[in-house]
Order: structure tokens, then sequence, then C-alpha cells
């Protein structure tokens, strides 16, 4: 059974999650999506909630930020955050 996340991180992913919608064309918002994303990693796992911090993790592989240009992935990444919880 997963265990339940803290409403803390719950409402942090939320917003990482309203973040991403702004930081695909954006690549300060993108550092900043990636940053907020393994923070929350570390405080998934340090919750035991190891199914989610799995999902981050798989998140944090697929997001690589580059400059100047639109974000390939946008639209996976955005699938696996609805998917988190």
């Amino acid at each position: 059974m997963a265990k339940e996340l803290p409403e803390d991180i719950r409402k942090d992913l939320d917003r990482a999650c309203a973040l991403h919608q702004r930081a695909v064309s954006d690549y300060a918002q993108c550092l900043e999506f990636s940053k907020i994303m393994a923070e929350l990693l570390s405080r998934l796992e340090d919750a035991d909630c190891y199914k989610a911090a799995g999902k981050v993790m798989g998140i944090l592989l697929e997001c690589n930020p580059k400059e100047g240009c639109h974000c390939e992935k946008a639209a996976m990444v955005s699938g696996r955050m609805e998917k988190i919880y």
C-alpha cells in the first residue's frame, strides 16, 4: 500500500505542476521546476513515500532544461506530473 503524501509535499507538488505548465518555453522557470522537483524528491524519500519518489525521479531523468529552445518532452513530463498521486 502506498504511503499517503504529507500535505506540505502535496501542495509543493501542485505548485511544481503549475510552474511546469508555464515553464515549457521559459528556461529560468524550467530550471526552477527542476530545482523544486529535486528538493521534493529528497523530502519524499525522507517521508518514506518511495512510490511517489520514484515517479519524481523519472520526471527528473526526462527533464533536461536547454536555454533558448522549447521543451521537447513537455507533454510527457506533464503526463507524469498528473500521475504522481
